[in-house]
């Protein structure tokens, strides 16, 4: 039992060619549209090590640069889970001067949704929408966040939305490929706030090689 990888940098390295391996393998006229959305996908497959990925995530045109050269600027992303909030590296993050904020455990927003008879989720859209400054929304399970920020007339820098489940996920969802928003989505029912992570994560550890091709 002693003779396994312990290295972790090496553990992800070995996982990212095994990943690139096996869709040249079993899809070798598969091809991404470029580098950024490469670096996303492939994450996603290593978080989840499901394929179905390289069919069902949706990029708006220039979602990544958007979202990358707003965290350049120095914004706020929201979240609609604590779970997502955590797997957002925010320590590469701030590095670039930007934030992550997730509100739906803010004693505001308890109040907000107590008093309208909402969710959580939505409650904390409404409350960040009162913070100043360019956003990012980024859900992985809340579809009542997604909708209830698209009843907004407020233009976010981007929205990640993949929010998982079987009760209006995948319609808010598609509602959202279909807003005219920037986004990047996930088609059906998968997602997840570990998804919602690493989409971001994978955006942010790319941005050094970006800034230096």
């Amino acid at each position: 039992m002693s003779d396994y990888i312990r290295q972790p940098q090496q553990i992800e390295r070995n996982s990212f060619d095994i990943i690139s391996r096996l869709i040249f393998e079993a899809r070798p006229d598969y091809r991404f549209m470029d580098a950024d959305q490469e670096a996303v996908v492939k994450r996603v497959i290593h978080t989840t090590a499901d394929f179905d990925w390289l069919d069902i995530l949706y990029f708006s045109p220039d979602v990544l640069s958007r979202i990358r050269d707003a965290i350049l600027r120095g914004c706020t992303l929201y979240t609609d889970t604590t779970m997502v909030l955590s797997g957002i590296n925010k320590t590469c993050l701030a590095q670039y001067g930007s934030e992550c904020r997730c509100y739906v455990s803010d004693p505001r927003t308890m109040q907000m949704a107590k008093v309208q008879q909402i969710t959580r989720s939505m409650a904390a859209v409404d409350l960040a929408l009162q913070d100043a400054g360019e956003k990012i929304f980024v859900f992985g399970n809340a579809p009542t966040a997604l909708f209830r920020l698209m009843e907004h007339s407020f233009v976010p820098i981007a929205v990640v939305g993949v929010p998982v489940g079987f009760v209006g996920a995948e319609e808010s969802k598609h509602a959202l490929i279909n807003s005219g928003l920037s986004c990047i989505a996930a088609k059906g029912r998968k997602g997840g706030s570990n998804i919602a992570a690493a989409i971001i994560n994978a955006i942010l550890y790319r941005m050094p090689e970006v800034r230096h091709e």
